[in-house]
């Protein structure tokens, strides 16, 4: 059996290794039109930002060594430019001599990933305009840094990539400016969890441009003006784009396989295209979303290297499905860790899912125990079922731990209330006797027994404060006189009991706390006295983020860059 792999990277090269691990005697060949046929793309800002210091550090295997521990035939600087189903044949390039010829496959496996998304703007193409997919984009960015020290950069997009490139370039003493034009960066998050990414980046001196759209770019000299619509342009020493990816495949259109989603390779669940004896794998094909059950595109490593091990299966005669991707991801943003796994509730909603959502700050380890800095969960479920949908945190130490178990939650198909039966473990210093995620699982419960209602930061505004109803702040007057919100009087929640009397029983009652523990023991105390009572989820520390962030994007950015 011959099998031809078109791409290497996370799913070529996976299913590479793979078959030959299943079958000793089949020949692979891999077809790789970039210098490297195994690297890690995660990796690239982090060299260019000099925290990666060798670069033979992000090549993970080199066609020798493929050779050596496989015997896989990799063939870099090979483009496959056809194929040919009727005849079981591609044809392929040399791209250093020139030469062009044809290959014979029985199996054949596409893995062409995907492109950095290039609009149709003017001045695309113009020097000192950057994109970063390959390591050659890495070493063109890193050399142009090294020779030209520029002092100042534009990022076109805010992705998983750009935002980490944003953190290198700022740790290098750029002055960074992030330009879009969605209103808030990293899709997997909502907009009240992306405020604290985006005070995040301001605090460290990026400036953010939301809901604004490039419409072009100029050479200046040795400057880039990038053309803002309605605005003044940005003049910078650099501009990355960063608007996202593209799957790349145009040899799949043309050799008739079946599209969907942006022109991506439909797929079965065995990773089998419509056409016979051609599998796909990776950023290029389309996949179900394992909790929404739509096809959906997610641009991950870790599910095209399953999708590589998948395909190497069935060609050697296996049975092994893709149960589909979760879009579980974590990114470091500077000191800060950012989380998600499953949908958002923007998602959920366009899905036609009716969902709720519970917000909490819990600590990263038992508070007496020295180091702990808090975190913000937001956990999204079905409403009714309480079937867990997707999560999000931001915060410091001990993210990654929970999303994990979070992501396992949800693949496992639990409930949110069962979460508070996980036996998590604990130690000072790394956790609490309860667990953020067995708290999540306690909240949860508490509103599918009925026991509080909540309200959101998006609500506060339009509570009533015409003395229909009560409105309380139950934390310290320390707190309340440093800020609070419009109408709210205070009443700490350790006071209460004494003034029961002094709150109408006829009228409903909003409250809030810091982080919502305080206002969601008023709420228990005052709806055991026959009131009805709703409390603020994720508190006033939530709050003031999400109205911090609304008004940061609203202030007039100084048109241009400093030189």
């Amino acid at each position: 059996m011959k099998v031809v792999i078109v791409g290497g990277v996370a799913g070529g090269a996976t299913a590479a290794a793979r078959l030959r691990r299943l079958d000793e005697s089949a020949e692979i060949v891999v077809f790789e039109r970039s210098g490297y046929v195994s690297y890690a793309n995660c990796g690239l800002p982090y060299y260019i930002g000099g925290i990666i210091t060798d670069r033979a550090e992000l090549t993970l295997q080199t066609p020798e060594s493929f050779w050596r521990r496989f015997r896989v035939d990799m063939r870099v600087r090979h483009e496959v430019t056809a194929i040919h189903p009727d005849t079981k044949t591609v044809d392929v390039k040399n791209l250093a001599t020139g030469e062009v010829f044809a290959e014979s496959y029985d199996k054949l496996i596409l893995s062409p990933g995907a492109r950095p998304t290039q609009p149709a703007l003017p001045g695309v193409g113009i020097d000192r305009l950057f994109t970063l997919r390959t390591v050659e984009d890495t070493l063109k960015l890193r050399e142009f840094i090294e020779q030209h020290h520029p002092r100042s950069a534009v990022l076109a997009g805010g992705g998983f990539i750009g935002i980490e490139l944003v953190e290198n370039l700022r740790e290098l003493g750029l002055d960074v400016t992030v330009v879009q034009r969605p209103k808030q960066l990293l899709n997997p998050l909502d907009a009240d969890m992306a405020a604290f990414l985006h005070a995040q980046l301001r605090e460290k001196g990026v400036k953010l441009m939301l809901g604004r759209t490039v419409e072009g770019f100029a050479a200046d000299g040795d400057r880039v003006n990038v053309l803002i619509k309605d605005e003044a342009p940005l003049t910078a020493d650099m501009v990355v784009l960063a608007i996202g990816v593209t799957p790349d495949t145009g040899l799949a259109r043309d050799a008739g396989l079946e599209l969907g989603i942006k022109g991506s390779i439909v797929v079965n669940d065995r990773m089998e295209t419509s056409v016979p004896d051609i599998y796909a794998v990776g950023d290029a094909v389309q996949v179900k979303h394992s909790v929404t059950g739509q096809d959906a595109l997610l641009s991950l490593a870790g599910p095209a290297n399953k999708q590589g091990r998948i395909a190497a299966d069935n060609i050697c005669g296996g049975d092994s499905r893709y149960l589909g991707s979760q879009g579980s991801s974590v990114i470091k943003v500077f000191d800060m860790t950012i989380a998600a796994t499953g949908v958002n509730e923007k998602t959920a909603r366009q899905a036609g899912i009716d969902c709720d959502k519970v917000f909490l700050s819990p600590m990263s380890h038992a508070g007496y125990y020295p180091g702990g800095k808090v975190m913000t969960m937001k956990v999204v479920f079905e409403k009714g079922t309480y079937r867990l949908l997707g999560a999000q945190i931001v915060g410091y130490e001990g993210v990654d731990k929970r999303i994990d178990v979070l992501a396992t939650a949800i693949h496992a198909g639990l409930t949110g209330p069962q979460l508070k039966d996980l036996d998590l473990a604990y130690a000072p210093p790394y956790s609490s006797a309860k667990d953020p995620v067995n708290m999540a699982g306690f909240m949860i419960e508490n509103l599918s027994r009925g026991l509080v209602e909540q309200f959101f930061p998006e609500d506060v505004d339009a509570l009533p404060r015409d003395g229909s109803a009560t409105l309380l702040d139950v934390r310290t007057p320390g707190e309340y006189a440093a800020g609070h919100a419009e109408g709210f009087v205070n009443l700490p929640v350790d006071d209460l009991r004494e003034h029961l009397a002094e709150i109408p029983a006829d009228k409903p009652v909003y409250l809030i706390c810091q982080s919502a523990l305080r206002s969601y023991i008023a709420c228990r105390i005052l709806s055991q006295h026959g009131l009805r009572c709703s409390h603020l989820s994720g508190g006033w520390r939530l709050y003031t983020a999400v109205m911090q962030d609304q008004a940061a994007a609203q202030e007039a950015l100084p048109c241009g860059m400093e030189k």
